[in-house]
């Protein structure tokens, strides 16, 4: 099998050299004619390159799943193919990557979240103060601290939304909902990428178990729900936060 079909098949391949940011992906779509990363870019998401008139590739800007929006153009086609990119850049195998954070009522309002469930997300942010004396932490509890029935009820709940709650905070909502996903390596020279189909992330990142981890957060397959923290003590740091690592999908 030649290395071009296998990057097909595979969806990743080595790169020359490495990616420093989302312009530099968008870039080099529009250097498609020339550039072979996205030519097995555009073969990986089905298309033809002797059919392709034209390819445009803008970054978006904005709380959008959506980074760098490919727009092609067939030979003999009318209509412009639209394909929606999430990028995501590491430098190692161990980075995690936020992927979303909101205050918990932003949550509760988007996923219809019981008020029990709210009550107990709010302390475990520590938007509310513990109710529970001696907390490891005096501004927050963690998720292994609130009772056996609380912890229930929010495992329970997440159980039950589970691929609501995974395809907004992956994929998105709308017309720049992400259909695809780039992680590229942050590295100066022999990087390498790998694209996947969103369908394909949602099932990789978020099927699995639903559990409280051994910190003390709650886990959704391999996705890490907890505290936002840090942030120099800012209100912010009380954000409700999802985090992958994205170098996974490189196994």
């Amino acid at each position: 099998m030649s290395p071009i079909i296998d990057a097909i098949e595979r969806g990743s391949l080595t790169a020359r050299r490495g990616f420093l940011n989302e312009k530099e992906v968008a870039d080099k779509f529009n250097n498609w004619r020339y550039d072979e990363d996205a030519q097995k870019w555009l073969q990986i998401m089905h298309y033809d390159i002797k059919d392709i008139e034209g390819v445009e590739a803008i970054v978006l800007s904005g709380h959008y799943k959506t980074d760098v929006q490919v727009q092609v153009t067939i030979y003999l086609k009318k209509a412009i193919d639209i394909r929606n990119i999430q990028v995501k850049l590491v430098s190692n195998d161990n980075g995690f990557n936020q992927i979303e954070r909101r205050r918990v009522d932003k949550y509760a309002g988007l996923w219809n979240m019981p008020s029990d469930v709210r009550s107990i997300l709010r302390r475990y942010t520590g938007e509310d103060a513990p109710t529970i004396s001696n907390p490891r932490d005096p501004r927050r509890m963690f998720a292994d601290e609130f009772s056996i029935r609380e912890q229930n009820v929010v495992l329970e709940w997440l159980r039950k939304n589970q691929i609501l709650i995974v395809s907004d905070i992956l994929k998105g909502r709308g017309e720049f909902a992400a259909e695809w996903m780039l992680v590229a390596q942050k590295v100066a020279f022999n990087a390498r990428w790998v694209l996947k189909p969103m369908n394909y992330c949602l099932n990789f990142f978020g099927n699995g178990v639903v559990e409280i981890t051994n910190q003390g957060n709650f886990r959704i397959g391999k996705i890490t729900m907890q505290r936002k923290g840090g942030d120099g003590g800012r209100d912010s740091a009380k954000d409700l936060q999802f985090k992958i690592n994205p170098a996974k999908l490189f196994d």
